[in-house]
């Protein structure tokens, strides 16, 4: 008989194929801030950041479906940069500083409507 070992999710390790995704506290040592905690929730957790290259927040969401629901209901939030299961709110100066860190899409518009520009 083949005995495989089973794989626990456990730290450093992958879920379903995919790495766990970043906390507000990874994302905001990557630019080099220790974030001031603003809402620390089971569906999401936001910090608050002052770096040199000027003042964010970044958002992260438990699930694709928490992200979508917050995208929806923050349209006025122009604009942000988003990766997976994370956002970041700024000015578009200190996002392309960020971006060059992070990585992720830049959402220059409103994401509902059709004029909607994502810089990739």
């Amino acid at each position: 008989m083949l005995l495989r070992e089973r794989r626990r999710p456990g730290r450093g390790s992958r879920t379903a194929g995919r790495r766990r995704p970043l906390t507000v506290e990874q994302l905001s040592a990557k630019v080099g801030c220790s974030p001031r905690m603003q809402v620390n929730a089971a569906e999401l957790r936001t910090g608050y950041c002052k770096t040199p290259d000027g003042e964010f927040f970044v958002t992260t969401f438990r699930s694709q479906a928490g992200k979508d629901a917050w995208m929806d209901a923050a349209p006025e939030y122009n604009p942000h940069l988003v990766g997976p299961l994370w956002t970041v709110l700024s000015s578009r100066k200190v996002l392309d500083l960020l971006r060059e860190r992070l990585g992720g899409d830049l959402h220059l518009t409103d994401h509902r409507t059709k004029r909607m520009q994502v810089v990739g």
